[in-house]
């Protein structure tokens, strides 16, 4: 059985262990004898990021394996026949698992007091709450140095195999420890990791603090002086914390904050410091400049933003779909080619996003539908599933146009404003079901996307004149001429030169338009600049799909076009309101 399919079958196992949990703690809260350690948005979050890992291990995993694989194969210290005779024995087997714990001990502990490593390791620790969901919370950046400290199994020869099977095993364990409904253990304390331990270790407490860093033995712990007995109540999370459900973000907070440190630090020493001293550490210069408030336990609070119960019933029923998804998908990961992988990683990963964006409040539940929409029809069409396609890439623009529409009215009238979005995105919707059809409709489809650009054109004009930066426009229309050249040069066929010469001529008027308005908006409407954006990246996705027709077929072409297309229009509906023109 491939590795994929272990954790989808072990899955339904987690789940129902969690089930179990959450229900003894909400008999336990209402008895008085304990309490309810779970909230729909942090376990949702939290197995998110363990369904984040395991599609992106897909891509990320062979690193470990096949750097591990490659250093058994040239340099194990012993014969590889007699050490695999050996390590696959009954206490070959044990001896790895022994062997593999000591490793992660090494890993762990590092990944406290290493701040790239920290940066990945942050992510199991960000939940304020602790329960079996946290256990699912895992890093996706992880095996871009966790390979290291598993490199002396390699030289002892411990096969692959072996390794992959007691990496698991050591993984599996480590799931029960999460929890507050077990109490202390005894004797079991003394020898292994318990969840009385790894409550310790997940705590914020000055007492606590980068202790008990063991996976299945806290012996390791103990002889190299870094054990605690937990003996006070646990407050759990980051010093730093990430009050946030954006997936993508809890990956990446600590780096940018290393990344901008880094930048800032003005000796070339102390910019390479800053990954590699203990987490918090921060050259002098830096920390004066850009100070940062004392850590003060007294003032931390649960990160718990108010959403209705609709909302949270729909994130609810997103998350169970996208949980069958991400199932399907890991059943397969070990047999689809890598590129089609990346795909559905894409695809999964933008579902993810918007599910935490509705609970966090970020996005409207309208919002998340069109994200799904547009992710469904980006991967169906890289992937070349049609009927998928054929559903999913009108639905997408419909559901914006129904948002657009529902906020006009919302807001109690549609104006002029809202009637040249509207024309927009009815004629980028009727150019993407031309372009849909056979060849001979793709002139109709250009003519529906022009018409589009020119509403766009008219709707960023609104309230800041037509082309406010000439020289903006000036620099969009050298842009555009210069794509018309390559695929003039590339073989554009002479009966299409003239649309699409008019296209391009159109297109770079309104980029200049987005960003022109953004330019005159910046101080009074932030959100002009994402607008800009928008325009900037439908200029990209054209240029993308012309290359791809006329020039050279790009590789995952659809999903590259259709991605930076639909970023454009979901900037573009999001950020350009009535209230951006009517302020100035």
């Amino acid at each position: 059985m491939r590795p994929g399919q272990i954790i989808v079958l072990a899955t339904p196992v987690f789940l129902l262990l969690i089930a179990i949990e959450f229900a003894v703690g909400r008999v336990r809260a209402r008895r008085g004898t304990g309490q309810d350690t779970y909230r729909l948005a942090d376990a949702v979050n939290s197995i998110g990021l363990g369904m984040l890992s395991q599609i992106s291990a897909v891509l990320t995993g062979l690193l470990r394996i096949g750097i591990y694989t490659a250093v058994y194969s040239a340099v194990a210290l012993f014969p590889l026949e007699a050490a695999r005779d050996f390590w696959t024995t009954w206490y070959g087997w044990l001896l790895a698992l022994v062997f593999y714990d000591f490793c992660y001990y090494w890993l762990h502990r590092m990944g406290h007091e290493s701040a790239v490593l920290w940066a990945a390791h942050v992510v199991h620790h960000q939940s304020q709450h602790y329960n079996l969901s946290t256990a699912l919370r895992q890093t996706s950046s992880g095996a871009l140095f966790s390979w290291i400290f598993y490199l002396p199994m390699a030289v002892a020869g411990v096969p692959p195999l072996v390794f992959g099977v007691v990496a698991l095993i050591d993984l599996l364990y480590q799931f029960w420890v999460h929890t507050e409904q077990v109490g202390k253990l005894g004797w079991f304390d003394r020898w292994f990791c318990s969840p009385s331990n790894h409550r310790v270790h997940h705590a914020v407490n000055d007492n606590y603090l980068d202790r008990n860093y063991g996976g299945i033995l806290i012996v390791w712990d103990r002889m190299f002086g870094t054990f605690r007995e937990e003996d006070e109540r646990c407050v759990y999370g980051t010093r730093g914390e990430l009050r946030s459900w954006d997936p993508l973000w809890a990956n990446a907070e600590v780096y940018w904050a290393l990344a901008k440190d880094s930048w800032h630090a003005r000796s070339w020493a102390d910019k390479l410091r800053v990954w590699l001293k203990p987490p918090g550490w921060r050259p002098a210069d830096v920390a004066a400049r850009f100070p940062k408030p004392a850590f003060d336990i007294a003032k931390v609070t649960r990160y718990e933003p108010e959403v209705g119960r609709g909302v949270k019933w729909f994130a609810g029923v997103q998350f169970l779909l996208l949980l069958a998804g991400v199932a399907f998908f890991l059943w397969f990961s070990d047999v689809i080619p890598l590129p089609r992988a990346a795909v559905w990683l894409a695809a999964l990963t933008a579902a993810l996003w918007a599910i935490g964006g509705v609970l966090q409040g970020r996005l409207s539940v309208t919002e998340v539908l069109f994200i799904e929409a547009a992710a469904l029809a980006t991967a169906s069409a890289a992937l070349g599933i049609g009927w998928l396609h054929f559903v999913f890439k009108p639905l997408a623009l419909a559901v914006a146009i129904f948002f657009a529409a529902r906020r006009a009215m919302a807001a109690g009238a549609v104006t002029l404003f809202d009637g040249f979005l509207l024309a927009g995105l009815a004629a980028s919707l009727a150019g993407d079901v031309l372009l849909m059809g056979p060849a001979t409709l793709f002139v109709p489809g250009l003519v529906g996307f022009l018409l589009a650009h020119l509403a766009y054109i008219a709707l960023f004009s609104m309230g800041v004149g037509m082309f406010p930066r000439r020289g903006v426009l000036a620099a969009t229309l050298l842009i555009g001429a210069g794509m018309y050249a390559f695929l003039w040069q590339g073989g554009l066929p002479a009966a299409l030169r003239i649309p699409v010469a008019a296209y391009v001529v159109v297109i770079a008027c309104m980029a200049a338009q987005a960003i022109g308005r953004a330019a005159v908006l910046h101080g009074t409407d932030p959100s002009a600049r994402w607008v800009a954006v928008g325009a900037c990246f439908f200029m990209l996705s054209d240029s993308l799909l012309a290359t791809n027709r006329f020039v050279t077929p790009l590789p995952l072409a659809s999903l590259w076009v259709l991605g930076t297309y639909y970023a454009a229009q979901m900037l573009i509906v999001r950020h350009a309101r009535p209230m951006a023109w009517s302020k100035t």
